[in-house]
C-alpha cells in the first residue's frame, strides 16, 4: 500500500488520544535575516516554492520546507 507524503490518519471523535497538531510551515522572503542550528546567521536570498536559498557568508545553501532548524530574527 503506496502512501503520499502527507497523508495522516482520519482522526476519530471516540478516540481517546488528542490529534495531531498541524505543521505550521513558516514562510521566508527575500532579505530575512534568519538563523540555522548548523549553518548560523544568514540572509534569504532566493525563495521559489520548493526551497529557500540562503547566504551564511560563506556559502549559499538551499534548504527546503519545513526549514526545521531555520529561523526568524
Amino acid at each position: 500500500m503506496a502512501s503520499s507524503y502527507n497523508s495522516r490518519p482520519k482522526h476519530l471523535p471516540s478516540s481517546p488520544f488528542a490529534p495531531a497538531p498541524e505543521v505550521v510551515v513558516e514562510t521566508f522572503e527575500v532579505g530575512d535575516r534568519v538563523s540555522h542550528d548548523l549553518y548560523g546567521l544568514g540572509k534569504v536570498v532566493k525563495v521559489d516554492s520548493h526551497a529557500a536559498t540562503v547566504d551564511f557568508g560563506s556559502q549559499l545553501v538551499r534548504i527546503t520546507p519545513p526549514y526545521a532548524k531555520l529561523h526568524h530574527l
